[in-house]
């Protein structure tokens, strides 16, 4: 499997990029803010998903560590496939995903392109006890221009280190967001 691919922009096109490593281009999907922020000539680290198929092998990929993990489990989901799991994280960061979805807010990933209402239901039925507490109440919204957060690199941390993203989440809950990220680590895993 392909952990990771570190290397520069050489295309984008569609939802996909073009990253070159050593002269060799891997094409990878993405979610539209790690589009939009991908620049070409730029070094880019991605988080990847490596798809096989009977026909075909695709590349997923995620700027954060968090968001592959999400999107780990959105594929989980009977009926919810990797272009589905990718629209759901087209709606807007990682963190406002996984926070509609411990709110059990079907609306808000029904709006991805792909998924239904249906679908959606089975979502948060099947993952609201796996993505953790929320860290905001009420309904997410999605805006027509997504802006880019940076990822969390504490939650990151936290899952490298074996943590699944609820247990990073509910470790993480209560610890100031402000703090250097070495000391929200700290006082998560004295928790």
């Amino acid at each position: 499997m392909i952990s990771h691919i570190k290397g520069v922009i050489d295309e984008k096109f569609g939802n996909s990029v073009v990253v070159d490593v050593s002269g060799v281009g891997y094409e990878i999907m993405v979610p539209t803010l790690d589009y939009e922020d991908a620049r070409l000539g730029e070094e880019k680290k991605f988080f990847t998903y490596h798809a096989v198929r009977e026909n075909t092998e695709e590349l997923y990929g995620f700027s954060s560590l968090t968001a592959k993990r999400l999107f780990e489990l959105l594929i989980s989901v009977q009926g919810v496939g990797p272009k589905a799991g990718i629209a759901i994280l087209s709606l807007s960061d990682a963190e406002e995903v996984r926070n509609a979805i411990a709110n059990a807010d079907s609306a808000f990933i029904s709006k991805a392109s792909g998924v239904g209402k249906k679908s959606a239901e089975r979502v948060i039925v099947d993952l609201r006890d796996k993505v953790g507490a929320p860290s905001k109440y009420g309904t997410s919204e999605v805006s027509s221009a997504p802006t880019s957060k940076e990822p969390d690199e504490a939650l990151d941390a936290l899952m490298a280190l074996g943590f699944s993203l609820k247990e990073a989440s509910l470790a993480l809950e209560g610890v100031d967001k402000s703090l250097p990220v070495e000391e929200r680590i700290k006082l998560a895993l004295k928790k």
